[in-house]
C-alpha cells in the first residue's frame, strides 16, 4: 500500500512481542471536539495500540445505547465528517505511529463523496476503514476506491459467518479482520472464550490476516481472556460510557479518566500471555 502502513507494522511488532494489541474505540467529537482531541492524544500513552474513531451518525444500527448516545452528543456539539478528518489531522501532527481506523456507516461517506472522502482521509493520516453496512458484494462502492487511495478495508466476521460466507468476507480485506464475538449490538455480553478462539483460528487461516475481537469486552479480566485467543482486543462501549458519565457530571479531566481505564485494559492485555506461560 502507498504511504506509511501503520497497521501492518503495528501487528508485526505485536507478534514479535508475543502479545495481543489493545484496540480502543471512541466517538469523534464526544463529548465535544476540544475534549475529544485531548482524549485521542492520551490514548496511545495509556496503552492503546490501535485507535478506532467512530464517525457520528444519527442511526448507528449495529451499536448499543452507549455509542448511540455518544453519537448524539457529538452531533449536538457540531461534529461533521469533515471535522472528524480534521481531528485526525491534528492528532497526526503529534503522533505519526499509532494506527487510526475510522469506523461507522456509509451514509455520511456517500454524502461527503466517496472519492473525496478516501483522498481526504488518507491525506489526514487515516489508515483504515470499518464501514459496517457495506457488504462485500458492494465492494466497488467503497472498497475499490479506498484501496486505491491506500486505505485498509477492514471487514467484519460474526458467529454466523459460515464456511460458505467466509471467503466473500475476507476477499479484498486487509489490515486485520474484526471478529464480532456475539450476535447483536455493541455493549452486550462478551462471547464465549473457547468459541471465540476456534473462530479466530478459522478466520486467521482463511484470511492470512490478524484477527481482533470486539463487542461485549468491558473489563480487564475479559480483555485478558480474549487476548489469549486473538491478535487484538477491541474495547469501545466501556470507554464511551465513562466519557458520557464524566461529561454528564461536568468533569474537566475526562481524558485523564479515559486514560486510567485504558491503562488498566492495556496492562491486562499485555500480561495475558505471560500469565498463560507461568500457568
Amino acid at each position: 500500500m502507498p504511504g506509511p502502513d501503520r497497521i501492518t507494522a503495528r501487528f508485526a511488532a505485536l507478534k514479535a512481542e508475543n502479545r495481543a494489541g489493545l484496540v480502543t474505540f471512541v466517538t469523534a467529537g464526544d463529548p465535544n471536539p476540544g475534549a475529544f482531541a485531548e482524549i485521542l492524544a492520551a490514548l496511545p500513552e495509556a496503552g492503546a495500540d490501535i485507535i478506532e474513531v467512530g464517525m457520528p451518525f444519527t442511526d448507528p444500527m449495529a451499536d448499543g445505547p452507549a455509542i448511540e448516545a455518544a453519537d448524539l452528543r457529538a452531533l449536538a456539539a457540531g461534529m461533521t465528517l469533515p471535522k472528524v478528518i480534521e481531528l485526525v489531522r491534528g492528532f497526526r501532527a503529534k503522533n505519526d505511529t499509532t494506527p487510526i481506523v475510522l469506523m461507522g456507516y456509509f451514509n455520511p461517506i456517500y454524502a461527503y463523496g466517496v472519492e473525496r472522502f478516501v483522498k481526504d482521509a488518507r491525506e489526514a493520516g487515516v489508515d483504515g476503514l470499518i464501514v459496517v453496512d457495506v457488504p462485500p458484494e458492494e465492494d466497488v462502492e467503497l472498497g475499490v476506491p479506498a484501496r486505491a487511495a491506500g486505505l485498509h478495508m477492514i471487514r467484519l466476521a460474526t458467529p454466523t459467518t459460515d464456511e460458505a460466507r467466509l471467503p466473500a468476507v475476507v476477499n479484498g480485506a486487509s489490515g486485520f479482520i474484526y471478529y464480532v464475538s456475539v450476535a447483536g449490538i455493541t455493549g452486550g455480553a462478551a462471547g464465549d472464550v473457547q468459541a471465540v478462539g476456534a473462530a479466530v483460528e478459522r478466520i486467521r487461516t482463511a484470511s492470512g490476516l490478524p484477527v481482533a475481537v470486539g463487542f461485549g469486552i468491558r473489563t480487564p479480566e475479559q480483555a485478558a481472556a480474549m487476548a489469549r485467543q486473538a491478535d487484538g482486543v477491541v474495547v469501545g462501549s466501556a470507554i464511551v460510557s465513562l466519557i458520557g458519565a464524566a461529561a454528564e457530571r461536568g468533569d474537566t479531566n475526562i481524558a485523564e479518566q479515559a486514560a486510567t481505564l485504558v491503562r488498566s485494559l492495556s496492562e491486562a492485555v499485555r500480561s495475558a500471555r505471560a500469565e498463560e506461560k507461568v500457568a
